[in-house]
C-alpha cells in the first residue's frame, strides 16, 4: 500500500522530542515491510536541508486570510533515510531556526497541512492511507472529509497518531476563514471548549486514533487536558501502540558517537570505556555510580523535581554517587541545576541544552537513567537505556509502566509511583545498594539488552491498523 506520514519533525532532518523518532523509523521498516512510504514535514533551516540534495517536485500557493504564501514541494533525491522524504518549503513561514515556538505557529502548521494536501490532490494516485501525527496535523482529516476543493480525498483513511496528548493546537473561531473553503453545516465539528481544537478535530475525523503506548491510551480517558470525554467516545476506534526504537542507530555495537563499541557479551568493559570517557570529560569520578538526566526540563517531564533530589541524593549519600543531566526548558531548573554544579563540583554537571553525541555516550556511560515523568505517553529514553545496558529509574505512568518492571520483580530496571522528590531519593539509594551487587547488577542490564523495542513487531501494528480502516470501505 502507499502510505503518507505527515508530521511536524522527522529524525534527523528536524527534532525536538520523540515525535522525531518514531515519524524517521516507523516508515523505514514499513517500507522495508514491502510497502511505498512518504513522509512529508516542512522544511526549517536545519543542517540536514543544507547538506542534503533536494529537487522541487510541486508549486503552489496557499491563502490563508489576507496572506498568500507561495510553496514549494522538495523532495530528497536519494532517499537515504529509507522513504521518500518530502518537505513543505514556505520560506516566510518556516525558513527559521526553531520548529515550534513562534506567535504565528497557527498559520504556519495550518499552511503546511493545506499546501501538503494540495500537493496530494495534484498527484495522479491517491494514497492508500494517510497517517497524520499529533496536533500540527489535526486539521488534515477535517479538511479531507469536507474541504470543497478536496472532495477527491473524502474516502481515503485517515489516522491520527497521538504522541503527547497535552498539546492541542487551539485558536479561536476568528481565524476558522483560514480553512479553505467548507460545508459551514460542520462548523460544530471543528469546536471544543469554545474555541478550534485541532487534535480534537483529528481525533473526531480519522478513521482510526493511535496512542504510542496501551497505559497511555488508558491514561487519556481519565487525564488528557480537557478531552477526556472525547477520548472515552472514540474508544472503539482506537489502540494503544508502543513505539519501537530504530535498532540500527541505537546500536552499542555500532555507534559511532561512543568511545568504545560493545555487546551483550563485553558490556562491563564497553560500558566502563563510555563512563571514563563521559566522566573525564564532566570532572566526575568513574567508580562512583553514575546517574543522568536526558530530556527537556518541565514539570512534565518531572525536571522541576531534578534540582531538590539531586541535592538531597548528593549530601545523603556523602559524596558516593554522580550525576549528569543533559537537557534544557525552564530557565529557573536550569538556574537551578546551574547552581548545583558549583556546590557539588565533582560529583554534579550539567549540560544546558542538547548534543546527540554526548546523549549517545551518556546511555552508553551511564549506569542508570532517570525519568521521573509526570506525563510520559511511550518514553523513548528508557529504551534507549535498555538497549545500551543502563538501567532505567522511572516513574510508573504511561509507556514507562508498559516497558519497565522493577528488578525486585526479576524486571529490567527501578519503579517508583510518585512524581515526588521523596520517590526519586528512594529509588537513587536502591540504585546504590544495587550498584554495590555486581553480579546481580550486570544480570539486570543483561536482561535490558536482550529486551526487544524494534520497530518490526510495532510496524505490523501500525499496518494491521491500516488494513482495517482500508477494508471498510
Amino acid at each position: 500500500m502507499e502510505i503518507f506520514h505527515i508530521s511536524a519533525e522527522c529524525y534527523p532532518v528536524a527534532k525536538v522530542g520523540g515525535l522525531a523518532d518514531v515519524v524517521g523509523a516507523l516508515p523505514k521498516y514499513q517500507n522495508k515491510a514491502g510497502h511505498k512510504v512518504r513522509v512529508v514535514i516542512p522544511c526549517y533551516d536545519t543542517k540536514f536541508r543544507k547538506e542534503n540534495v533536494f529537487e522541487n517536485v510541486y508549486s503552489g500557493n496557499v491563502l490563508i486570510g489576507n496572506f498568500n504564501y507561495s510553496f514549494n514541494v522538495l523532495k530528497e533525491t536519494t532517499d537515504k533515510l529509507g522513504f521518500e522524504l518530502y518537505l513543505i518549503d514556505i520560506p516566510e513561514l518556516f525558513e527559521r531556526k526553531d520548529v515550534y515556538g513562534y506567535t504565528d505557529d497557527i498559520e504556519r502548521f495550518l499552511s503546511f497541512q493545506i499546501a501538503t494536501l494540495d500537493w496530494v490532490l495534484s498527484r495522479n494516485k491517491i494514497p492508500d492511507v494517510i497517517n497524520c501525527h499529533d496536533h500540527h496535523t489535526g486539521l488534515i482529516p477535517f479538511m479531507m472529509l469536507y474541504a470543497n476543493k478536496y472532495q477527491k480525498l473524502k474516502e481515503t483513511p485517515s489516522i491520527i497518531t497521538i504522541h503527547n496528548g497535552l498539546y492541542q493546537g487551539q485558536f479561536g473561531f476568528d481565524k476558522m476563514n483560514y480553512l479553505p473553503e467548507f460545508d459551514r453545516s460542520h462548523t460544530s465539528i471543528l469546536e471544543w471548549d469554545n474555541c478550534i481544537n485541532s487534535l480534537a478535530v483529528g481525533i473526531k475525523c480519522a478513521w482510526a486514533v493511535t496512542t504510542v503506548s496501551p497505559n497511555y491510551l488508558n491514561e487519556i480517558n481519565y487525564s488528557a487536558n480537557g478531552l477526556e470525554s472525547l477520548f472515552n467516545s472514540v474508544r472503539y476506534k482506537s489502540r494503544g501502540i508502543l513505539n519501537g526504537i530504530d535498532i540500527e542507530v541505537w546500536n552499542p555495537k555500532t555507534d559511532e558517537m561512543l568511545a568504545k563499541n560493545y555487546s551483550i557479551k563485553d558490556l562491563v568493559k564497553g560500558k566502563q570505556a563510555n563512563k571514563e570517557k563521559l566522566c573525564s570529560q564532566f570532572n566526575l569520578d568513574p567508580s562512583k555510580p553514575l546517574f543522568s538526566f536526558i530530556g527537556r526540563l518541565f514539570d512534565e517531564k518531572g525536571g522541576d523535581l531534578l534540582p531538590k533530589a539531586s541535592e538531597i541524593a548528593l549530601t545523603d549519600n556523602k559524596e558516593a554517587i554522580n550525576i549528569l543531566i543533559l537537557g534544557s526548558g525552564n530557565p529557573n531548573i536550569e538556574k537551578e541545576l546551574t547552581h548545583l554544579q558549583s556546590v557539588y563540583n565533582g560529583n554534579f554537571n550539567v549540560f544546558i541544552g542538547y548534543n546527540e553525541e554526548l546523549a549517545h555516550l551518556i546511555y552508553a556511560g551511564a549506569d542508570f537513567i532517570l525519568m521521573p515523568s509526570r506525563v510520559e505517553p511511550c518514553g523513548l529514553n528508557q529504551m534507549y537505556s535498555l538497549r545500551y545496558g543502563t538501567i532505567p529509574i522511572v516513574r510508573r505512568t504511561g509507556g514507562l509502566k508498559d516497558t519497565v518492571i522493577d528488578f525486585g520483580d526479576d524486571g529490567n530496571g527501578i519503579c517508583h509511583d510518585q512524581a515526588s522528590v521523596e520517590d526519586i531519593c528512594y529509588s537513587i539509594q536502591r540504585a546504590v545498594n544495587l550498584y554495590k551487587d555486581k553480579t546481580h547488577l550486570n544480570k539486570i542490564r543483561k536482561i535490558g539488552m536482550s529486551t526487544d523495542h524494534s520497530w518490526e513487531r510495532v510496524c505490523q501494528e501500525y499496518l494491521d491498523v491500516y488494513n482495517l480502516i482500508i477494508n471498510k470501505i
